[in-house]
C-alpha cells in the first residue's frame, strides 16, 4: 500500500496528451489545441474605420467651420478602398474601409448635414478613430499556443484566424464498468427484491465529461466471472482508460481485478493508504489504462476526483495541475483527529470558511451531494478547533 503523493504522482506521469486529430470549428468548442494557431492573413486587411462618422484630411479642417461635399460611402465589407479628393469627405461607417488620403473618423455625432455636403464647426479632439491594417495581428502570427484550451474566448481569436478546421488533442475514450449483483438501473431497484439503484457510474461519467473525456459508455454488469472478462475484453478494445467500479476489495466477489487479467493486467498500484478509497488500484491492460475505484458511492466519487479528474484532463491535453489547487481555508467547526490513514474529509463552505459535514461515512449519496470541498488531513494529524487551518481541494 502506498502513499497518496505517490499514487497521485503515477497517475500524472500517465495522463500525457493523446495524439492530435482534425476537427471542424464548429466542433472545436472546449478541446485543447495540438498545435500553434497561426492566422492565414492580416486583420485588419486594411485600415477600418472605428466609429460610424465622416473620414476626412486634417488640411480640410483647419479653418473651422468647414463644409465639404461627401465624395464617397464605405460600409463595412466594401470590398475596395476609395480615394478621398482633397477638399471632400467620406461617409463611412464601423469596419468599413478608410480612403486612401484620409487623417481621421470624425464621429458622426460631432458633424451635422446639409443634403450632400458635411458641416464641421468644432474641433475634432485628439483621436483618429482608424484601425490600422494589421493593428491586431499579422499573417503568420501565433494566435494561440498549442495545449490551449479552447474556451468562449479562444474560439473568437480560433475563428479570427481564418481556419476551417482546427488540430486538437483527441478526447480520451472512456468506458465505465459498474460491477455487483445487488446493481439495479435507477427507476428499477424497488421492483427488484435485494437491489439498489446504480448511482456511482452516473457521478464518474458526469465528472470524467467534465475533464475532457468522451464516454462511450456506462455498463452495468453482475458479478459472474466469464461475463466481467469480456465485458474487460471489449472495454479495452474500444476505450483509452476504462474505469470498473465496485469488486475492488478482497471479497470471493471482488473480481474487478481478475477480469483485466487475461488481458495481460499490469498493475501500477494496487491500493492507497486513504480513507475513503483505501482499495483505489491504478493499472493497464490491452493498450488501455484501467482504474478502479471502490463500489460506496462517497468512496467512488472521492477517489475520482483525486485520481480521475487529472488523469482525464492530462490525457485531453488540459493541465492536471488545475484540478490539483489545494488551498488554505479557515474552519468554521472544530475536527476531530486524523487516524492512521490520509484522510479527505468533505467539507461544506459556510461563510467564508470550512466545516466538515457531520456525515462521512463512505457509502453515504445525500451528503455527498452537498460536500463542496474535501479537507485534507495527514496521518495522526491532532484534532483542529474554529478558527484553525484547513487544507482543502474543490470537490
Amino acid at each position: 500500500m502506498i502513499d497518496f503523493d505517490t499514487a497521485l504522482a503515477l497517475v500524472l506521469n500517465e495522463a500525457r496528451p493523446l495524439s492530435p486529430e482534425t476537427v471542424a470549428m464548429d466542433a472545436a468548442g472546449d478541446r485543447v489545441l495540438a498545435a500553434d494557431l497561426k492566422a492565414r492573413g492580416d486583420a485588419p486587411r486594411t485600415a477600418v474605420s472605428a466609429m460610424d462618422g465622416y473620414a476626412v484630411r486634417d488640411a480640410d479642417l483647419m479653418a473651422l467651420p468647414a463644409r465639404l461635399p461627401v465624395a464617397e460611402v464605405a460600409f463595412a465589407g466594401r470590398a475596395d478602398v476609395p480615394v478621398l479628393p482633397p477638399g471632400a469627405c467620406a461617409r463611412v461607417f464601423t469596419g468599413g474601409p478608410v480612403p486612401h488620403g484620409a487623417d481621421r473618423i470624425v464621429v458622426q455625432e460631432n458633424v451635422s448635414r446639409d443634403g450632400d455636403v458635411a458641416l464641421f464647426e468644432t474641433p475634432p479632439g485628439p483621436g483618429r478613430h482608424i484601425r490600422a491594417a494589421g493593428s491586431d495581428f499579422r499573417a503568420g502570427d501565433t494566435l494561440l499556443p498549442a495545449r490551449t484550451a479552447l474556451g468562449f474566448r479562444a474560439m473568437v481569436a480560433a475563428a479570427a484566424a481564418d481556419v476551417a478546421t482546427l488540430s486538437v488533442v483527441r478526447r480520451p475514450r472512456v468506458i465505465i464498468l459498474g460491477t455487483g449483483d445487488e446493481l439495479a438501473e435507477p427507476g428499477q431497484a424497488l421492483e427488484a427484491p435485494g437491489s439498489i439503484p446504480e448511482s456511482v457510474s452516473f457521478g464518474v461519467a458526469a465528472l470524467a465529461r467534465q475533464c475532457g473525456a468522451e464516454v462511450l459508455a456506462r455498463r452495468r454488469l453482475t458479478d459472474t466471472p466469464e461475463l466481467l472478462e469480456a465485458a474487460a475484453r471489449l472495454a479495452l478494445d474500444e476505450a483509452d482508460l476504462v474505469v470498473v467500479t465496485g469488486g475492488a476489495s478482497v471479497g470471493e466477489k471482488d473480481y474487478a481485478r481478475s477480469m483485466f487479467a487475461p488481458c495481460g493486467l499490469e498493475l501500477i498500484f494496487s491500493k492507497v493508504a486513504i480513507k475513503p478509497g483505501k482499495p483505489v488500484w491504478f493499472g493497464r491492460a490491452g493498450g488501455a489504462l484501467v482504474l478502479g475505484l471502490p463500489g460506496n458511492p462517497t468512496s467512488a466519487m472521492v477517489t475520482a476526483r483525486l485520481f480521475l479528474a487529472p488523469l482525464v484532463a492530462g490525457l485531453a491535453g488540459r493541465d492536471p495541475a488545475a484540478l490539483l489547487n489545494w488551498r488554505n481555508m479557515t474552519l468554521t467547526a472544530p475536527l476531530k483527529p486524523c487516524g492512521d490513514r490520509e484522510t479527505f474529509e468533505r467539507g461544506r463552505l459556510i461563510k467564508g470558511g470550512v466545516a466538515g459535514l457531520d456525515v462521512q461515512d463512505s457509502a453515504t449519496q445525500k451528503a455527498l451531494a452537498i460536500a463542496d470541498v474535501l479537507i485534507r488531513r495527514r496521518p495522526d494529524a491532532p484534532g483542529l478547533g474554529a478558527g484553525d487551518t484547513a487544507v482543502v481541494l474543490d470537490f
